[in-house]
């Protein structure tokens, strides 16, 4: 009996065999079916009990659907339709991260101490510049949308994603409109002067949300379903697009911090939508993982804003203007009283990465701008154009001068560092980890600085004085000038810098994380003052400088007084990570 039930065990399978052979693509439809149907079983019921649809993969084991073809290079079926049925479908609330609303409230909080960037805005000649120098590229103007065309590339080449054409086009469209109604909804409403004084429509900055934007898409499409280096290497191009808005001193930084979380929030929403109305259509790859693990996973980038806290004074020798003693009363010096500098809380923005070869050691680097704004800058410009006021009661200068004025082009120490070392991890969980760093760098800082601008007659040296004692010394000539020249400048040298710094990170999901950190910074700079409020006559009178040089009196050379200062500043702040 156990030979012949062993025969027909044996026949029976090489029919099953010749069988298969014949029916060919069917067979393999059915094996298809079955792998789909496994694969539904271990992920879960995907359908709602609310959900009448019939799941696909029902429908592809009746029969009704063909088997899931991943796109071949190139694809250029813009329009057709492709779903994976093995892809569970997304679920709105449990995909949503939020990350783009503290992000947006960072830079509403610094947008509120817009105090620290201007300080007297009843000054009708402050005209500040949070970069000094005059920076001008267009760049930014290309690079906010280079994320989405390489995400559109990707899928023209074939490189599968998590949407197919229909469902990337309907998400993409909706991040857009829900992305440009917030910044053109925000910026005319708020009517936030642009730091160049040219337009009321400042915050947000259209350009960070649309970087952003475009970086979100490729992450959502590409770096939460490859690879997380799509996400790093799409949001420091964002990240370097909002620096170059801020660069080109078209924005502020409250203005790129807000522009960033309306870019990433519009994204969440827009796909989120679109989760709901296509449901399980049109996916073609999951995500890799809910969260990142940091004990896997400790490489990350971030976008950091932090508080600056340290040094509070700077105190500068007196400076000597040279002034001949014929020239002064007496008990009168030539030399000025010391300049005070008192410096407010700093606002920090910065970008960091580091790669980590295991979970507990890796190098990186940081880029970082720290703006320190200094009290009084502002009533001692405005205290400085009263004393030329003064000046100017004399009845011949009255004559000649129709208007003086200065103007504050800086009143904030604006440091920019470059630094690269080594970074440690010590993972608590999988979703806690502490940090610390040891680096060294760079740091160049920009200087504080009060311009003035005459516009009048010059005068000329009367000869007559010579003879008649009576006759007035200078007289108005017919020339009419416009002159500048550099009132007041105090800047810092450029230095090595000394970093370190502790954090505490926080995995949240979809390749985000959190992080709080205390970093401190060591530098020792030469800070240096060119105080020439003289310097009105060379333009007034280039006779009266040529006159006093008889007394070894040089009146173009500006007094100059420096002194050496260490600085100690810590930093706490929050950042935004993408780990991989």
């Amino acid at each position: 009996m156990r030979k012949i039930l062993l025969m027909v065990l044996v026949l029976a399978s090489a029919v099953g065999t010749q069988q298969a052979v014949a029916l060919g693509d069917d067979a393999l439809v059915a094996d298809s079916a079955a792998l789909v149907m496994k694969g539904d079983a271990m992920q879960g019921d995907d359908d709602d009990d609310d959900d009448d649809t019939v799941p696909s993969n029902k429908l592809h084991a009746a029969g009704q659907l063909k088997p899931y073809e991943p796109p071949k290079a190139p694809d250029f079926n813009f329009i057709k339709s492709r779903t994976n049925p093995a892809v569970k479908p997304y679920r709105f609330l449990d995909d949503q991260t939020w990350v783009g609303i503290p992000v947006f409230a960072a830079g509403l909080i610094v947008k509120s101490e817009k105090a620290a960037f201007r300080q007297n805005y009843k000054n009708p000649n402050t005209k500040i510049r949070l970069i000094k120098y005059n920076f001008h590229n267009e760049i930014d103007n290309y690079t906010q949308y280079v994320p989405l065309a390489l995400t559109i590339g990707l899928k023209i080449a074939g490189v599968e994603s998590r949407s197919d054409w229909p469902r990337f086009w309907a998400s993409s469209a909706a991040s857009a409109a829900i992305m440009a109604g917030l910044v053109n909804g925000i910026k005319y409403t708020a009517s936030e002067m642009r730091p160049d004084g040219s337009t009321r429509n400042s915050w947000p900055s259209g350009h960070t949300a649309t970087a952003f934007m475009a970086a979100t898409i490729l992450h959502k499409e590409y770096g939460m379903t490859r690879s997380p280096w799509f996400s790093v290497g799409a949001y420091t191009l964002a990240t370097a697009t909002g620096v170059m808005r801020v660069l080109n001193n078209r924005h502020w930084i409250s203005d790129v911090l807000s522009g960033a979380g309306i870019g990433i929030l519009s994204v969440e929403l827009g796909y989120g939508l679109m989760d709901l109305l296509f449901k399980h259509r049109g996916l073609q790859r999951g995500d890799m993982g809910i969260y990142p693990d940091l004990r896997t996973n400790p490489s990350f980038f971030d976008i950091s804003m932090g508080i600056g806290l340290g040094n509070k004074n700077l105190e500068l020798p007196p400076v000597d203007f040279n002034i001949p003693a014929e020239f002064l009363d007496e008990g009168e010096s030539s030399t000025s009283e010391s300049l005070k500098l008192k410096f407010r809380s700093a606002t920090v923005v910065g970008a960091e990465a580091a790669y980590f070869f295991n979970p507990y050691i890796g190098v990186g680097g940081r880029l970082r701008v720290k703006a320190t704004p200094i009290n009084g800058w502002s009533q001692f410009a405005l205290s400085e154009e009263g004393d030329i006021q003064q000046l100017l009661r004399d009845p011949l200068l009255e004559q000649s001068i129709q208007n003086i004025a200065l103007t504050i082009e800086s009143d904030h120490l604006t440091e920019f560092a470059a630094d690269a070392g080594v970074y440690f991890s010590w993972p608590l969980s999988s979703r806690f980890a502490l940090g610390a760093k040891a680096l060294i760098g760079r740091s160049v800082m920009n200087a504080i600085d009060i311009n003035a601008a005459y516009h009048g007659q010059q005068l000329k040296f009367n000869a007559e004085c010579l003879i008649d004692d009576s006759a007035p010394m200078f007289t108005p000539s017919d020339q009419v000038i416009d002159y500048k020249w550099d009132y007041i400048n105090v800047e810092a040298s450029n230095s090595m810098k000394f970093g370190s710094g502790i954090s505490l990170s926080y995995a949240h999901k979809n390749n985000f994380a959190w992080r709080v950190f205390c970093d401190y910074d060591y530098s020792r700079k030469t800070f240096t003052a060119t105080y020439h409020p003289l310097g009105l006559m060379e333009g007034l009178s280039p006779d009266v400088v040529s006159l006093m040089q008889i007394y070894d009196w040089d009146m173009t050379k500006p007094a100059v007084s420096s002194t050496k200062k260490s600085l100690h500043q810590w930093v706490l702040g929050g950042a935004l990570s993408i780990h991989f």
